[in-house]
């Protein structure tokens, strides 16, 4: 997908500031029985489509909004993937601000999840 400058410059800064975690990082965290949410950020017809097994969705238009109901616990590590790890990257950027210490993005997101043949669910 071809991304505009600003928005490239957006996320580029957001990545500065953000943990990113790789497909086999993940996958190694997961097998291990850590403890973490994994969320969803993208959109609703994304998520219809098909999502990582155990995601929860909250997509990056309401999670700002919505996220301390879900989880209140600002110390619970996070997980959050989106198409590429690019909305994911902004919006753990922003739950950081708001608070949440072990925020990660998923790097390559769902695109790289597919391709690497991963479970998926729907």
């Amino acid at each position: 997908m071809q991304h505009s400058p600003g928005f490239l410059k957006l996320v580029e800064d957001a990545k500065s500031r953000v943990r990113e975690l790789s497909i086999p990082d993940y996958l190694a965290w997961r097998g291990s029985g850590r403890q973490h949410i994994l969320i969803d950020t993208r959109e609703e017809s994304e998520w219809a489509s098909g999502r990582i097994p155990g995601a929860i969705h909250i997509c990056k238009g309401v999670i700002e909004r919505d996220i301390e109901r879900i989880v209140p616990d600002h110390a619970a590590t996070l997980v959050l993937y989106c198409g590429g790890g690019y909305r994911s990257a902004l919006a753990a950027d922003n739950l950081q601000k708001m608070g949440y210490s072990n925020v990660l993005s998923l790097a390559g997101g769902w695109r790289d999840w597919v391709e690497r043949g991963l479970p998926v669910e729907k």
